[in-house]
């Protein structure tokens, strides 16, 4: 399997078929003597600026740490979890369970909850 082009970058979804975000990273845990294994998948601003740039991914995340809901925490989905890679990366975890939705469900909550819509 080739990671890079395998995986980043693809939709994750749930086994619902919501999306969960972008494969924006990926977690490798290195031990001498044994080789490379992977860990998580890591969907986020964050994950995607620190590719872009580091110096931005440094930047991005302050930001996000101050004002933002998930504290500049990316979502991590254990490669455990990983049932399917094709067009998208197919996930066993529910969207809802994951911190990925937080700006959905907070926008959902304080603005759309009050929002009188007419017939």
């Amino acid at each position: 399997m080739e990671l890079v082009h395998d995986i980043l970058d693809k939709q994750l979804i749930d086994p619902g078929h919501d999306p969960i975000g972008r494969a924006d990273g990926i977690v490798l845990l290195l031990s001498d003597g044994h080789p490379p294994r992977l860990a998580y998948i890591e969907a986020g601003s964050t994950v995607l600026a620190r590719r872009l740039h580091p110096r931005f991914g440094r930047w991005l995340r302050a930001l996000a740490f101050r004002f933002g809901l998930r504290r500049g925490v990316p979502t991590r989905i254990p490669w455990r979890k990983v049932k399917k890679i094709g067009i998208e990366v197919e996930c066993d975890v529910k969207a809802d369970d994951t911190n990925a939705l937080a700006w959905e469900h907070w926008l959902r909550e304080h603005v759309v909850s009050h929002i009188p819509f007419s017939k």
